[in-house]
């Protein structure tokens, strides 16, 4: 059976041509911790205040060290207004400590997926862009664009990474996340979609009537 590109493949090399798909990276200096750091405070929250409040943290600790001595009430107020602060204050010193426990940011799924804060779409985002180990991290526009599409039929952001691994070549993987970010930011929208200006042009549920959302076209 002769080779060809499925649809998930042909919308990444489509919007590879609009975007770079490299500012979550390029801002974190594709270093482990700062992304570890920049991955927790991200979670609902707009990257205008994640990368603001992850360079006062980086200003003030540094490395996983200098954080692990940290007051959490002191941290929480350095990132606010980024969601949950009070929280992520908390936790980021947590995870400061064990990192230095450790010794280093773990380079395995495993390995991270053990500290107590880091979840797969953060121990993923560490992976690919602080490792450059191929990794899939499906966030909310991620798994809300690749079943509108129809690409995937999942009910967790879990099952649609496993999916989209098995739809997408590896090389493709870590670029994936940031392209369809910025498209469900940007245009592929939760409510009031821009369908007209999308850049994939494939028909999907939305186009078709079948979602039950309001397209702006």
């Amino acid at each position: 059976m002769p080779k060809q590109q499925n649809k998930p493949t042909q919308a990444i090399e489509i919007l590879k041509k609009f975007w770079t798909g490299e500012e979550f990276a390029i801002f974190n200096k594709f270093d482990p911790w700062r992304i570890l750091v920049s991955g927790i405070i991200s979670h609902r929250t707009n990257d205008n205040v994640t990368f603001p409040a992850t360079e006062r943290i980086m200003e003030k600790w540094p490395t996983a060290f200098d954080l692990a001595k940290a007051s959490p009430d002191e941290v929480a107020s350095t990132i606010f207004p980024a969601g949950f602060y009070n929280k992520k204050g908390i936790r980021l010193v947590e995870i400061a400590k064990e990192i230095v426990d450790l010794g280093n940011v773990p380079k395995t799924i495993d390995e991270l997926l053990k500290i107590k804060g880091i979840g797969r779409k953060t121990a993923n985002l560490i992976l690919s862009l602080g490792f450059q180990i191929p990794s899939i991290v499906v966030d909310t526009h991620v798994h809300r664009i690749s079943n509108r599409t129809g690409w995937v039929k999942t009910s967790t952001p879990e099952e649609t990474e496993y999916e989209l691994m098995s739809l997408l070549p590896k090389n493709l993987w870590t670029i994936s996340n940031e392209l369809l970010v910025r498209l469900g930011q940007n245009i592929c929208r939760p409510i009031r979609p821009l369908c007209s200006k999308c850049p994939i042009k494939n028909p999907c549920k939305v186009v078709l009537g079948q979602a039950g959302f309001v397209v702006d076209i």
